[in-house]
């Protein structure tokens, strides 16, 4: 089980939205380089990072505080937000981003993911972001009718590296992960399968340590971090994390 920090990027800062509600952001820090040495010198081995701005232009906005972040740790770092071209997948990674994380392009645009996986096995993550179920795209503006389970199913043959599933009504909340939703996910595909959305501090720790979440390859923490609801290095205890290199799939 690995546990990812969160660091959402708007206008350069870290912030957390509220069901990714752009006008309902709080900023933790405006030096996002420092919160990556911070979670590193925790004991965190992974981070998880968002261009919201990106996002919701469907181009990269914020490639000056990712890159800071990628100098300032050693931590594989999975990025996500805009990221919709073979050339951004290929400059991203070239950058030193371990794996970037498609989401509206998983949904708009499978033929790029197929291919994006074919020339970087390993390190192409699909994040199906999900608002009741169905797939939401463009920074989560736009809603589909396509359910979480069946973009999932779509791409089981197409060497995925991991699935972010997010649960939208609840990130940023603290309301606790969609287990329920997220481990039918897991179970219905052989990809490794990350739980986004809500983390609720020690609760969802003992959760994620139960033996029914064994088929879970990691969890996202956000708010719960940065509001200090979450012990940290007590959660790093009970979840002892994989050290270096991506998550094994």
């Amino acid at each position: 089980m690995i546990l990812y920090p969160a660091i959402d990027l708007k206008g350069g800062a870290c912030v957390r939205l509220e069901q990714g509600a752009m006008d309902r952001a709080t900023v933790y820090s405006k030096d996002p380089a420092e919160a990556a040495r911070r979670f590193a010198k925790v004991g965190f081995t992974h981070l998880h990072v968002v261009d919201l701005d990106g996002a919701f232009a469907g181009e990269g906005r914020n490639a000056e505080a990712v890159a800071a972040i990628l100098s300032a740790t050693d931590a594989p770092v999975q990025l996500g937000g805009g990221i919709r071209t073979m050339t951004a997948i290929e400059g991203w990674l070239a950058r030193g981003v371990d794996r970037v994380v498609l989401g509206t392009a998983a949904a708009r645009d499978p033929n790029l993911v197929r291919a994006a996986c074919r020339a970087h096995p390993g390190r192409i993550v699909v994040g199906i972001d999900a608002r009741d179920g169905r797939v939401a795209v463009a920074g989560w503006a736009a809603t589909t009718d396509m359910t979480a389970r069946d973009l999932a199913l779509a791409y089981e043959d197409a060497g995925v590296a991991a699935i972010v599933h997010t649960d939208i009504a609840r990130d940023g909340m603290g309301t606790g992960l969609n287990l329920t939703e997220t481990l039918a996910i897991a179970r219905a595909v052989t990809t490794p399968v990350i739980a986004s959305g809500g983390f609720a501090g020690v609760v969802d720790v003992a959760r994620l340590a139960a033996p029914e979440a064994a088929g879970l390859a990691g969890a996202i923490v956000g708010r719960a971090l940065y509001d200090g609801t979450l012990d940290a290095r007590a959660a790093l205890a009970v979840l002892p994390q994989r050290v270096g290199g991506p998550v094994a799939c």
